[in-house]
Parts: structure tokens; sequence; C-alpha cells
């Protein structure tokens, strides 16, 4: 008896040794597989992103402020030589509110980059662009020039402008920069916001009134629709100061600055930009708008031009 209860238990240890063997196995297999799963999807990452390093051949469309024109173009070559795939197509350079218009008739961009938050806000209700891609990109001042070479204008201030003293070119509601003058104005009595606002707190748009009637300078404001021609009214005297963002002293030449727009007189002056939502390359879009704002020599590129990173 006593040597038959010795068996039992020599073949219940034998089996829970062949059990706990079995385990073993078990879990050395999962481990296994989880280690050949974990190694497969780094393979596959690492292939990822081996093609996106590769890249293929990519065409942007940018549609962007006017006043942006000279540093884009550069910004856009040394981009295109470090990223050989990503190439550009003729960028838009117009007024702000042109390059909303231009989308509302259906033409394509993969980017848009405006002169002013309220035409951005626009851009964003009208479902024009991606808002999860919205980002600030530049800041600009708003300065007052006249013609380089004119030597009888040396310092302007608002109160100035305000007493009457010169003709004045600004934009016209399209163009922010002409808004921006416009908000400035109207802290001198020298703009009438149809709302009744003033500064900061007016939209900068006559709403096709005759804003400037009854004001210091009734008669004396000559509008266009650009801030490249603003700054042609001023360079050729057909008026005597004009009101254009420091980045169009260096863009066009030809004018010299004889006065800062103070600050707060004005909404802040930033540059808004967003991956188009129709955009067909809308990784490659949102890349180049990352790199903007990242890469040092495209930094050195904005701040040549007169632009401030945001």
């Amino acid at each position: 008896m006593k040597k038959r209860m010795h068996i039992v238990v020599a073949a219940a240890f034998a089996m829970a040794l062949v059990a706990a063997f079995a385990l073993v196995g078990c879990s050395s297999g999962s481990n296994s597989a989880s280690a050949s799963a974990t190694s497969a999807s780094a393979s596959a990452s690492a292939a990822t992103s081996s093609a996106a390093a590769s890249g293929e051949a990519v065409e942007l469309q940018i549609f962007a402020a006017n006043s942006l024109s000279k540093a884009m173009a550069e910004v856009q070559e040394l981009y295109t030589k470090q990223n050989p795939n990503v190439t550009f197509a003729d960028t838009q350079y117009k007024s702000s509110g042109e390059l909303n218009s231009m989308l509302e008739g259906g033409a394509y961009a993969d980017i848009e980059i405006t002169a002013s938050k309220g035409t951005m806000d626009k851009a964003e209700e009208a479902g024009y662009i991606d808002p999860a891609t919205r980002v600030t990109m530049f800041k600009n001042d708003l300065v007052i020039v006249t013609a380089a070479g004119n030597n009888d204008i040396t310092e302007v201030t608002l109160d100035d402008v305000a007493a009457g003293k010169y003709t004045v070119c600004v934009g016209d509601d399209s163009v922010p920069a002409g808004n921006y003058a416009n908000q400035s104005l109207s802290t001198v009595g020298c703009f009438n916001d149809p709302d009744g606002k003033t500064g900061s707190e007016s939209a900068g748009k006559a709403n096709g009134t005759d804003a400037y009637a009854g004001t210091p300078i009734e008669g004396k404001v000559v509008t266009d629709t650009s801030v490249g021609n603003v700054c042609k009214h001023a360079e050729s005297g057909d008026v005597d100061i004009a009101f254009v963002y420091t980045s169009d002293v260096e863009r066009f030449g030809g004018v010299k600055v004889v006065g800062t727009v103070p600050g707060d007189t004005h909404k802040n002056i930033t540059y808004p930009g967003a991956v188009c939502a129709q955009s067909t390359n809308a990784d490659a879009a949102k890349a180049f708008l990352d790199w903007c704002l990242s890469d040092k020599d495209a930094q050195e590129i904005w701040q040549k031009w007169g632009f401030e990173l945001a």
C-alpha cells in the first residue's frame, strides 16, 4: 500500500512538471510573437518614414497677401533647394480680400496666407481653410511714407495728418493695410466708421460711404487696390504721404519712412496662414508652413524683408 502511494505521488509530480513546462513554452511563444509583431510594426514605420523621406513630386499652389511677394519668392526657392521634390505653382499675390474672393469663385489653392486676422476668420467661416492647420505666422508695423527724394517732409504724426497738412493715400476696403490705416485715422477724427467705432474697435472699412467727408482730410485722400499701388502714389509724388507696412518699404523702395503709426491705434497686424480645405497636398502644405516658421535660414529671409515672426 505504501509503495502504491509512492507511485501515485510520483505520477502526480511528473504531470505537474509537464504542465509547468507547457506553460513556460506558451509564455515563451507569446513573448516571441509579441516581439515579432513589434519588430514588424517598427519595420513598417521605418518603411513609411523612408517613403516620406524619398518624397513624391509635389507642386504647391499658394495664395498670399501682396506684401509677402518678395520674401515668399525667396523662401520658396530655398525650400525647393532643401526639398527637390516640392515645387511651387505661380503663387498668387493679391489683397487679402481678393484671395478670399478667388477661393469663393472656385480657384484652387493649397495654402492661404492673409495680412489680417479678420480676413482669415472669414475664410475659416466660409470653409475655405482647415482650422486645425491655422497658425499666426508674422507681425508687421504700419508706417507713414513719402517719396524717397522728398526733402520737404521729414517727420509726420497722426496729429499732423489731422491738421490737414498733407494729401494721403491708403488701401481701399479690400486691403488690410488700408483698414489698419483707417482705424488709426479714426482716432484723430480723419475717418468716419459707418458703425461709429474708432481705433482697434473699428473695421476700418468705408462700406460704400465717403468715410472721409467732413474730416480734416476730406478731398485729400486717394485709395487704391493694393499696397504696391499705394506705395507708387507716394513714390511718384501723386500724394504727399501714404500708409503702408514696414515690409513694403523694403519690398518696393522709392519711398522713405517719415513716421511709425502707434500700435495701440489699430488692430494687431498679423499674418495668419492655413492649409486650404480643398488641398490635395495637405501634408506637404502643412510641412511647408511649419518649415517657414522653424527653419533658421527661412527666418532670416522673413526678417530681411521686414516681417517679425509671431
